[in-house]
């Protein structure tokens, strides 16, 4: 009998740690405890921002006359490097995990406070489900992992191919389209939809459209993808209106799915969505949880760190407080600049019909942004109507990292006049955010 079993090695392990730092006897189960640190140590953010940050590195050579020679991606090398930047990382969290029973195999609870592995069947208080998301596949289309392959493929390439296109402007359409044209691949960004960035500021929208199409990203909207399956060394792709593409490789990333196959029992309730939880993360069978992914409320490894933690200090008796999910960050890598936003956006709050106010600055003019490929990025800041920040959205270099200061505005209730009084750095692009409250 353990105190907590965390059923999968994602972020839910971080989870599993501090329960084991405090005494609690804790076992984690994870299919494969090679992969221990989940999908995005080892096949997604990690290795992705490492791919873009590196594409980005030949684009500016490539696109700025004082380079007297153009960096060429070596592929091999780059692998090489990631494979040692994954290792040393899970590395690192198999000593976190010391005081944690690991085991290895699929986890199906089977009953309240039971989890059947293989022959074996573990019980525990409590039961927290981490098991991430897998890629959606739309029908019609006959992954191979060669020539149509997903996300959990694309960052195991050896090489760069000659030609690829990318069905689904997500995130993780949007970045691999930034990366592979980034390097010069002849890349294709089929959508479904008139809109490549609708949710986004219509200014926003508008800049990261253009900075595609800079980059060389052919953009096909309204296009969908009938029927996909590899031909002799290539893919070949169907769209609806009977167009036929031929392109080496496609890229499948029409979204992601809960993985809620640990449920086995009729205590715990799953929706279209994913495993079913309260505002606790609590599932309909009392003392289990779902955190992450697998519970469909935001597919963000940071969100899932930050549940799995709320999760374990309630059970530490801590008292945590509700997490408001709209307070987390969230961004898109793509080059030269990406997005990033926090809090409530212009999309949410006129579907509201809330009264707002919004502060738009263009980064062009600062010139810092003439030097960082920048001078279609955008800063726009909302307040409500007592000028409380309520919300931000940003297109720049780094945004992920800018965005940090509007989050922490969130959080501590920041009202507009407080924000005015904040004096940041110049030159930088936090110069901006500081025009953005000073005109709230």
């Amino acid at each position: 009998m353990y105190d907590i079993c965390f059923i999968g090695g994602g972020l839910n392990y971080a989870g599993a740690v501090v329960a084991a730092k405090e005494g609690m006897r804790v076992a984690l189960i994870e299919r494969d405890l090679e992969s221990l640190g989940g999908t995005c140590l080892h096949r997604g953010c990690i290795p992705s921002k490492m791919f873009l940050h590196y594409a980005y590195l030949g684009y500016a050579t490539r696109t700025t006359p004082i380079f007297s020679q153009r960096a060429v991606l070596d592929m091999a090398q780059l692998q090489q490097e990631k494979s040692e930047l994954i290792k040393s990382a899970h590395h690192a969290i198999l000593r976190q995990c010391k005081d944690v029973t690991l085991i290895e195999g699929d986890g199906k609870i089977t009953a309240p406070h039971e989890i059947r592995v293989g022959e074996r069947t573990i019980e525990a208080t409590h039961v927290v489900i981490g098991t991430g998301s897998r890629p959606f596949i739309p029908e019609g289309i006959a992954y191979d992992g060669k020539h149509i392959i997903t996300s959990d493929d694309v960052l195991m390439m050896s090489s760069l191919p000659k030609s690829i296109a990318i069905y689904g402007n997500g995130a993780i359409g949007l970045e691999m389209a930034s990366f592979f044209s980034g390097c010069g691949v002849k890349t294709a960004l089929i959508y479904r939809f008139d809109d490549l960035f609708p949710n986004a500021h219509p200014m926003i929208s508008a800049s990261m459209q253009k900075q595609l199409e800079v980059l060389g990203v052919i953009l096909m909207p309204n296009c969908e993808i009938t029927e996909a399956k590899s031909v002799d060394g290539s893919a070949s792709v169907f769209l609806k209106d009977g167009t036929h593409l031929m392109p080496e490789i496609l890229l499948v990333a029409t979204g992601r799915e809960p993985n809620t196959d640990v449920v086995a029992c009729s205590q715990i309730a799953l929706s279209q969505h994913g495993i079913e939880t309260d505002e606790m993360f609590e599932t309909t069978e009392s003392d289990h949880f779902a955190i992450g992914d697998c519970n469909g409320k935001i597919q963000l490894a940071h969100a899932a760190r930050a549940q799995v933690l709320n999760v374990v200090n309630r059970l530490l008796n801590r008292k945590p407080s509700i997490l408001n999910l709209d307070y987390v960050v969230k961004f898109i890598h793509t080059l030269p600049m990406s997005y990033a936003t926090v809090g409530l956006t212009r999309e949410a709050l006129q579907k509201s019909d809330e009264p707002f106010k919004e502060s738009v600055v263009p980064l062009n003019a600062f010139t810092y942004s003439h030097i960082h490929h920048a001078k279609d990025g955008v800063i726009v800041v909302y307040t409500d109507a007592e000028n409380f920040i309520i919300g931000a959205e940003i297109l720049a270099p780094n945004a992920e990292e800018l965005i940090s200061t509007a989050a922490m505005a969130l959080t501590g209730e920041l009202s507009a006049a407080l924000a005015k009084e904040t004096i940041l750095a110049h030159p930088t692009f936090s110069e901006a955010l500081e025009r953005a409250f000073f005109k709230l």
